[in-house]
């Protein structure tokens, strides 16, 4: 009798476990966004410093300036046609589709803000 209680509250056991873990499968979500560059290829492009570009250069047509300063920064002042983007706001729909816009018509998207640690927060994103 204590071997038949000892096996069902084995078997109510496992049950409960293998349901669990059902359950989390089942309710598992991919990532919306994925890293395309590895660790490594990211840190040789913060290394070089050849993702800099000069006041001079800023009026290429083939690049689009995005701010990454929060709205009320851009609104005390920004450059010359450039696009609000917050740094937490840059993973957003709307925001992912305008960044692939640009990507599409082959442009560059330069982003700036107060500082460049500012910036490389949405740099790695």
């Amino acid at each position: 009798m204590k071997e038949l209680e000892k096996t069902k509250r084995i078997s109510i056991a496992g049950t409960l476990f293998i349901l669990i873990i059902l359950i989390a499968v089942l309710s598992y979500e991919r990532p919306k966004h994925l890293y395309k560059v590895n660790s490594a290829a990211t840190l040789e492009k913060i290394i070089t410093a050849d993702y800099f570009v000069s006041l001079d250069e800023i009026e290429n047509p083939n690049y689009i300036l995005v701010d990454v300063r929060d709205q009320i920064e851009y609104e005390k002042g920004h450059l010359e046609n450039a696009i609000n983007i917050t740094t937490t706001e840059i993973l957003s729909d709307d925001n992912t589709d305008i960044l692939n816009e640009i990507v599409e018509k082959e442009k560059v998207a330069l982003l700036y803000g107060k500082n460049p640690n500012e910036v490389n927060g949405a740099f790695l994103m």
